[in-house]
């Protein structure tokens, strides 16, 4: 028996429903009267998930690096010869799919036929099917674009500046992995894969739309299958808390100097509604600090100190936490100077309580505005599920979120030790 769950948000006006379906997976759906239905179904399975075991096996399993991402890759091969974009097309519905840092997920849009669409989103993410043939094919298919990027430099930054800054942990590892790890993957290492995260009770479904509840379970109930449930321990090695290396650098096609300065955090609380808490909390302090309506951004720009915009980037979830600050700048190390004084000048002074009250106000209009796509409710749903959190709960969060708190924060997270800095610049002599 599938029991429906409702749970509203009467500030925002908005509210979804749950289902814990037989077979063992999450349901979410989130009914909008909008032209666009929306479904994500998706796993709790990233590039960190390296080094793993059932609980209760004795020995953990190590694989190769890049290995949920060419996983994702593969699902969308059928048995029968079938590509399942094809599928799709049928039903007139855009299909696509995605590996991050802590998840998996495979998703369609559509306008029309939606549960036709379901239907095949059920089927084919369940149902694997792998040989030594396809997984040679996709392993020169995945090495050309490993290869392409490589000349990347916004993704030489963003590793970059991860690899300087965890010396543990799996988030510096690239999601894609490398040419010689990817040539390790097996038919057999996959299976072990799939059978380990792609259990239904460590996944979700998200379908936010137009949509039926009772209609979705029905394509749940044709689809699928009970699971038994098992946990899975994915290890963590213990990390430091200062960073791995200070500075990092690479020479590469680019006009002018790219900079990425990483602030590590590992203080990281069980609590998901503490974690939501201080992800709202980071965010604010990004934007407060460096944000393109801050003063030191500001002043950055008019002194010719930075070129274009500053763009930031803040991440605290159960795994890894962390604030970025990237961008263009003709000498890096006079920008990392003025942002430690900017830093240490404000510890003084304290956050602006006026500036706190602005920047809360422009993050929560901004989420309640995610409200109206439904692409942006099933990612950012299903992140949060995730990370055993809420959407509607984090909403409520960052709206109550205070000011006394949050400058305590930012005095604890900036700290020298913490820092490290990462630049792409231009080959010499061009």
């Amino acid at each position: 028996m599938n029991n429906i769950t409702e749970k509203s948000n009467s500030l925002l006006n908005e509210k979804y429903y749950y289902i814990k379906h037989e077979s063992g997976l999450d349901i979410y759906v989130f009914p909008k009267k909008m032209a666009s239905t929306y479904a994500l179904f998706g796993t709790k399975y990233g590039s960190v998930d390296c080094r793993f075991k059932k609980k209760g096996d004795a020995d953990f399993i190590e694989v190769p690096d890049g290995i949920a991402h060419f996983l994702e890759h593969k699902m969308f091969e059928n048995e029968n010869g079938e590509d399942t974009f094809a599928r799709f097309a049928k039903t007139g519905a855009q299909a696509n799919a995605y590996t991050s840092f802590g998840m998996t997920a495979y998703l369609f849009s559509a306008t029309e036929k939606v549960y036709e669409s379901l239907d095949i989103l059920l089927d084919f993410v369940t149902h694997p099917y792998f040989t030594k043939e396809t997984v040679d094919k996709e392993q020169g298919i995945i090495a050309q674009e490993i290869r392409m990027c490589e000349d990347n430099p916004g993704r030489a930054l963003t590793f970059g500046m991860l690899q300087s800054m965890y010396k543990e942990h799996n988030v510096r590892i690239e999601i894609a992995g490398t040419v010689d790890s990817i040539a390790k993957i097996t038919p057999e290492l996959l299976y072990s894969c799939y059978n380990t995260f792609y259990n239904l009770n460590n996944m979700a479904l998200c379908v936010c739309g137009d949509v039926s509840v009772e209609k979705v379970i029905e394509s749940a109930n044709r689809n699928l299958k009970k699971a038994e449930p098992f946990e899975v321990i994915s290890e963590a090695k213990p990390e430091p808390a200062e960073v791995l290396q200070k500075r990092r650098s690479y020479s590469m096609q680019v006009s002018m100097p790219m900079f990425s300065i990483g602030v590590k955090d590992i203080d990281i609380s069980p609590d998901p509604n503490l974690r939501m808490k201080k992800n709202a909390a980071i965010s604010v302090i990004s934007d407060m600090l460096f944000g393109k309506s801050s003063a030191f951004f500001n002043r950055m720009y008019d002194e010719g100190i930075v070129s274009g915009s500053i763009d930031l980037w803040a991440e605290h979830n159960r795994s890894y936490s962390f604030i970025s600050i990237s961008g263009e700048a003709n000498e890096p190390e006079v920008f990392y100077d003025e942002f430690t004084k900017h830093v240490e000048d404000t510890k003084v002074s304290g956050l602006s309580k006026e500036d706190f009250e602005r920047c809360k106000r422009v993050m929560y209009a901004g989420l309640v505005k995610s409200f109206d796509s439904t692409e942006e409710i099933a990612n950012n749903f299903l992140g949060y599920v995730f990370d055993e959190g809420d959407i509607l709960d984090f909403t409520d969060i960052m709206g109550k979120l205070d000011y006394d708190y949050t400058n305590e924060l930012f005095k604890s997270m900036f700290k020298e030790e913490f820092y490290t800095m990462t630049t792409v610049v231009p080959v010499e002599g061009e």
